[in-house]
C-alpha cells in the first residue's frame, strides 16, 4: 500500500527500466471532491527519445520472443493479481470524484476487459509468433506458386495517450491488445487522474511478469515525445477532437505515416421508438437509461447520452419522467454510501461544463436543474467539483446548431422531438459521427429503419427492449468483443473488437512463393508443400507430429444399400437420395446421390486409427464443402494431412488442424474440409493426467 499519511505524493514516471521523478516539485493535482492537493505531477527532464528507443529495442525484442498465447497468459496472471488489489485502487479512485459504482466500471471493468482479451486471444489466435490471415491463395495451376497473408507485430512502440475519465480502463483496454500482438507500450495518462493510472501501473510492474521494457508510464506532459515516432510505431489518443487533430497532424506522425487511432468528442444520441408510448416497458427502460447515462461518472463518459430524441407526442411525458428520476439523484462525496453521483474531475471542468450549458441554452431551454443550483448530501460545494444534472429541451432541433455540436462533458442532455423515423435518423446524424447510439423499441420495422439509417454514423448501436432488458449491458458500456470507436467527429478510429484490436498493432503482409517455403514461414501446410508418410499420423504425439504428415487411405465403394441404410438410420430421406426421377429433375444431379454427411462419415472410417493413442478427441469440422456429387458405385479415398499444430500452454495437449480431401475414382474432389482434434503433447499420458 502507498503511505497516505504523508500528504500529497509526487508522481513518478517509469521509463528506461526505472522509476524517475521529473525535474522540480511538479504541479499540484486536487482531489476532485474535497479540493485538497492529492498529488504532484511533472515530467520535465524525462528523456522521451530514450524511452521510446528502450521500449523498441528492449521491450519489443523480449515480447517477440514469446508466442501470442504466452503473452496472453502474462496478462491473465496480471489481471488476476490486480483483481486481488482492487480495494487499494477504489480508495485512490475516490479522489477522481467517482463513486464506488463509478469506480467499478473503471477498475473492475478495465481488469475484466484485459482478462477477456487474453482469453479470446488464446481461443482465436494460434500459439505462434506469426498469424496466418485468411486462406492460402493459389497462384498457379500446378501448386508451385502460392501466397499467404500473414500478420506480424510491428517492431516499434505503442504510445497510448489517455483521457482523464477512465484512468484504469483506458490504460488496460489499450495495452492489452498491443501486448498480445507483441508490441511494447508507453502510457501517457491524462494528468488530472494520473495518480490512479500510475498506482495500477506500479503494481503491475512490481509483479515482474512482463518482460523489461514492455510497459512504460509517463506522468506529466508528453513533451517532445511525438518528435521521435517512426513508421513502426503506433499512437492511440482519447480526448478532445481539437487535441486529437493537433496530434494527428504532428509532422513526425505525418512524415512517417505513423498509425494513429483517435477516440474524440461524441454527441451520442438515444432514440425512443414511435411504438414506445408512456406506460410501455420500452418507455420506462429508455427513461432509466437516459438518467443513468447522465449521472454515471457525473456524465463524464465518452459514451454518455447527450441527445435524447423522442416522438413529438411523447416529449412532455419523457421530460416529466426524466425530471422525476433526476430529482432523486443524491450528490456528494464519492465515498459516501448515500451518494449516487460524485464530483466532476476538477473545478475547471465544472466551470467548462457550465459554459457549454450556456452555449446550448441559446438554442434550448433548461427544463430541469440549473448549472448553479446544487444540493449536496455531503461535501463542500465551494471546494468540490460538484454539479447538478441539467436537462434541456430544444424546440427546433432540425434548425438548431449547438445541441448537435457543443458537448457539455458532464451530467447534461438535451431533449429534442421528431415527427417520424426518418427525421429521428436525420437528427442522430447531425452529430456528425458518434461512438454509440441507442434505440428503444419493440417494433422490428422501426428497428430496421432506424438502425440502418444510423449505422454509417456510429461505431456501435444498441437496441433496447423488454426481451433484452435483464441481460443488456446498456448504452454506455464498451465491451471487449465489440469495436469501440466511431466515424467523423468521434475520431474515425476503432479499439477493442476482440482480435480486431490486436491486429491493429500488427502488419499484414502478402508472402508469395513455393508452398514448401510458405509453410516454413507460416507454420501452416498448404497444397504443394512437403509431406511425410511413415507411421499413421494419429499414432504421433505433438512431440513427434510434423506439419505435412499425411495418410492416403484405401478406397471404399458407395452402394445403394449404404445410402438407404444411412437415410433410414438418420431420418434424412431427402428426395435426391431416395427418388431417381426427382433427383434427375434437379439441375445439380444425374441420379440419386449419397448424403454429404455419409461421405464425411465414410472418410472418418477410412482415416481413423481406432486404438487408444495421442489423438484424444475430435472437436469439430471447419470449412466443409461438397464439391462433386457421389453416385452409387463411386469409389472414395481420403487424404488426411497435418495442416497446423497449436500446442496449448499449461496443458498436456494441443489442437491439430488436419486437411481432409475426399476424392472419387476419377480423382475428382468430392469433399474438402478441416478436421480439428485434441492431441496429447506426449504419449503415453503422464499418470497425473
Amino acid at each position: 500500500m502507498l503511505d497516505r499519511g504523508r500528504g500529497a505524493r509526487r508522481l513518478e514516471s517509469y521509463v528506461q527500466g526505472a522509476w524517475r521523478t521529473g525535474d522540480g516539485a511538479g504541479r499540484p493535482l486536487a482531489n476532485a471532491a474535497t479540493g485538497e492537493t492529492h498529488a504532484h505531477i511533472g515530467s520535465d527532464g524525462i528523456d522521451f527519445a530514450g524511452a521510446l528507443d528502450w521500449g523498441r529495442e528492449v521491450g519489443g525484442a523480449a515480447l517477440r520472443r514469446h508466442t501470442i498465447h504466452e503473452r496472453a497468459l502474462m496478462l491473465k496472471a496480471i489481471g488476476l493479481k490486480l483483481m486481488e488489489m482492487k480495494e487499494e485502487f477504489y480508495q485512490e479512485s475516490f479522489a477522481t470524484g467517482a463513486t464506488r459504482k463509478d469506480g467499478w466500471i473503471d477498475i473492475e471493468g478495465g481488469i475484466g476487459t484485459m482478462l477477456s482479451l487474453a482469453s479470446k486471444a488464446r481461443r482465436e489466435l494460434p500459439n505462434a509468433r506469426v498469424v496466418p490471415d485468411g486462406a492460402v491463395e493459389p497462384l498457379s495451376r500446378d501448386d508451385t506458386f502460392s501466397a499467404q497473408h500473414i500478420l506480424t507485430p510491428l517492431t516499434g512502440i505503442a504510445i497510448h495517450i489517455n483521457a482523464f475519465n477512465f484512468p484504469v480502463w483506458g490504460m488496460l483496454e489499450k495495452i492489452a491488445p498491443a501486448l498480445i500482438a507483441g508490441m511494447p507500450c508507453l502510457v501517457k495518462p491524462a494528468s488530472q487522474t494520473a495518480y490512479l493510472a500510475e498506482l495500477v501501473a506500479r503494481r503491475m510492474l512490481e509483479m515482474r511478469i512482463l518482460p523489461e521494457g514492455a510497459l512504460q508510464v509517463v506522468c506529466g506532459s508528453a513533451g517532445d515525445m511525438l518528435d521521435h515516432v517512426t513508421g513502426q510505431d503506433a499512437v492511440t489518443f482519447t480526448g478532445s477532437a481539437s487535441t486529437g487533430r493537433m496530434l494527428k497532424s504532428h509532422p513526425a506522425v505525418v512524415e512517417n505515416s505513423t498509425r494513429f487511432t483517435m477516440e474524440a468528442d461524441s454527441l451520442n444520441a438515444s432514440i425512443l421508438g414511435g411504438d414506445a408510448a408512456p406506460g410501455s416497458e420500452e418507455f420506462d427502460l429508455f427513461v432509466k437509461e437516459a438518467v443513468r447515462e447522465m449521472t454515471v461518472k457525473a456524465g463524464q463518459k465518452c459514451t454518455a447520452i447527450r441527445r435524447i430524441i423522442v416522438p413529438r407526442a411523447f416529449e412532455e411525458a419523457v421530460i416529466e419522467a426524466i425530471s422525476a428520476r433526476l430529482a432523486q439523484t443524491t450528490i456528494g462525496l464519492p465515498e459516501d454510501e448515500a451518494v449516487r453521483m460524485g464530483a466532476l474531475v476538477s473545478l475547471s471542468d465544472r466551470d467548462g461544463v457550465r459554459e457549454r450549458i450556456g452555449e446550448i441554452a441559446r438554442e434550448a431551454e433548461v427544463v430541469w436543474g440549473q448549472a448553479d443550483e446544487l444540493r449536496l448530501v455531503s461535501g463542500d460545494p465551494e471546494k468540490g467539483a460538484f454539479l447538478a444534472p441539467v436537462l434541456l429541451r430544444c424546440a427546433d432541433p432540425m434548425a438548431a446548431r449547438a445541441p448537435h455540436e457543443v458537448e457539455a462533458f458532464g451530467p447534461v442532455a438535451t431533449v429534442m422531438a421528431y415527427a417520424d423515423a426518418e427525421e429521428a435518423v436525420a437528427l442522430a446524424r447531425k452529430g456528425r459521427g458518434s461512438l454509440v447510439s441507442s434505440l428503444f423499441t419493440n417494433d422490428p420495422r422501426i428497428a430496421e429503419e432506424v438502425v440502418l439509417g444510423m449505422a454509417p454514423f456510429h461505431g456501435r448501436v444498441l437496441i433496447g427492449n423488454r426481451a433484452s432488458a435483464r441481460s443488456s449491458t446498456g448504452h454506455g458500456s464498451p465491451l471487449a468483443a465489440l469495436v469501440h470507436g466511431g466515424p467523423g467527429r468521434a475520431g474515425g478510429g476503432e479499439e477493442l473488437g476482440g482480435m480486431r484490436g490486436v491486429k491493429h498493432f500488427m502488419q499484414r503482409t502478402a508472402v508469395q512463393g513455393a508452398p514448401r517455403l510458405l509453410s516454413a514461414v507460416t507454420g501452416r501446410w498448404s497444397e504443394g508443400a512437403d509431406t511425410r508418410s511413415d507411421i499413421h499420423p494419429f499414432r504421433k504425439s505433438l512431440a513427434e507430429l510434423r506439419i505435412g504428415d499425411q495418410i492416403m487411405t484405401v478406397a471404399r465403394e458407395v452402394t445403394r444399400e449404404d445410402v438407404e441404410r444411412f437415410a433410414h438410420f438418420t431420418g434424412d430421406t431427402f428426395y435426391a437420395h431416395m427418388d431417381s426421377d426427382a433427383a434427375r429433375a434437379n439441375p445439380f444431379f444425374e441420379d440419386r446421390v449419397a448424403h454429404g454427411y455419409l461421405i464425411v462419415s465414410f472418410a472418418a472410417g477410412l482415416f481413423v486409427e481406432p486404438n487408444p493413442g495421442p489423438v484424444l478427441a475430435n472437436y469439430g469440422v471447419d470449412n466443409l464443402r461438397f464439391l462433386t456429387p457421389v453416385y452409387f458405385g463411386d469409389s472414395l479415398r481420403a487424404r488426411l494431412t497435418c495442416k497446423e499444430i497449436n500446442p496449448r500452454e499449461n496443458a498436456i495437449y494441443g489442437e491439430v488442424r488436419w486437411d481432409c480431401r475426399v476424392t472419387n475414382q476419377d480423382d475428382k474432389v468430392v469433399a474438402q474440409y478441416d478436421v480439428l482434434t485434441m492431441v496429447a503433447k506426449n504419449w503415453p499420458l503422464p499418470d497425473e493426467a
